[in-house]
């Protein structure tokens, strides 16, 4: 996280932009740009700049915007319940499609429909969000308008208004991660479906439905999850673009806005936002290992 903050300031200060022209506007007189720019402190150097936003940080204070005057920390928070429920319900999408699909291909590996499938999940994986995105609002938004193309509807308005406003941003979300995890998780299966112990409990006379699932699909878990906490945080930064495109106020759209804004307290508060939402998510991703793996303990 440490890192990432560096990065995002050097990078935001050092583009071109003056938050304090945005702000004012273009026929502000250059003594009042002057004047903003030492009150919002933009004319210290870039080392005290960062090391005076680092202390804010320690302390759980994100700063203000120089744009709207409030704290980040509530800025993020308020825009942060459309983000998590688009990503919950892209997270089902992906384990309610990936997990049965690699399965089914797994238990059909031998026929025509497995090739069928590395293909299709390359596809999907090769497909960029936004193009997709566009594919689909024409399709379902303004061809055959099953689905609204902008706007959002908080869970407190009603779950169906909500559910009918995120089907599409959130599918079209998923849709790229469905075809990693159903892939990996398909690669893992075949790795242990010709083991010795799958091949002792045939012997046994286990079925193969119960092989598949009590040993197969238990020992592929462990990779399939790596890959699946790092989908869940990646869904956080593809947030940006969906939130965009479909007029979503989320964590994401914040983020645009506030660059196009020159907002550096928003832009850096959201993007170590979003590295303590990764950062947690592998933490609990290490934790399950003990859970799905009974060999393995941490001291």
């Amino acid at each position: 996280m440490l890192v990432v903050s560096i990065i995002v300031f050097l990078l935001i200060h050092l583009t071109p932009g003056n938050p304090a022209f945005i702000i004012l506007g273009e026929d502000a007189s250059p003594e009042a740009i002057v004047q903003l720019e030492d009150q919002l402190g933009l004319n210290e150097p870039l080392y005290i700049q960062f090391f005076d936003w680092l202390k804010q940080v320690t302390t759980g204070d994100l700063g203000t915007s120089v744009y709207s005057a409030q704290p980040v920390k509530e800025l993020i928070f308020a825009n942060f319940g459309p983000t998590f429920s688009l990503m919950v319900l892209s997270l089902l999408f992906i384990l309610i499609i990936s997990i049965p699909t690699a399965i089914l291909i797994v238990s059909l590996r031998k026929t025509i429909l497995d090739p069928l499938f590395t293909n299709a999940s390359l596809l999907g994986v090769s497909v960029p969000e936004f193009w997709l995105a566009i594919l689909l609002v024409l399709a379902f938004g303004v061809t055959f308008r099953i689905f609204p193309v902008a706007g959002y509807m908080p869970l407190a308005e009603g779950f169906g208004p909500w559910l009918y406003h995120l089907l599409l941003p959130s599918f079209v979300l998923a849709l790229v991660e469905i075809g990693i995890i159903a892939r990996m998780l398909r690669d893992s299966m075949l790795d242990s479906v010709n083991q010795d112990y799958t091949k002792t409990a045939r012997a046994k006379g286990l079925r193969e439905r119960d092989v598949l699932m009590k040993h197969v699909f238990a020992n592929a878990l462990i990779p399939t999850t790596t890959v699946l906490g790092a989908t869940v945080a990646g869904l956080l930064g593809g947030t940006v673009i969906i939130e965009t495109l479909f007029t979503i106020p989320g964590i994401g759209q914040l983020l645009i806005d506030s660059i196009h804004r020159r907002d550096y307290p928003v832009i850096q508060g959201v993007v170590l936002f979003i590295a303590a939402i990764y950062v947690f998510v592998n933490f609990v991703v290490d934790l399950l290992y003990a859970f799905l793996d009974p060999s393995i303990r941490y001291d």
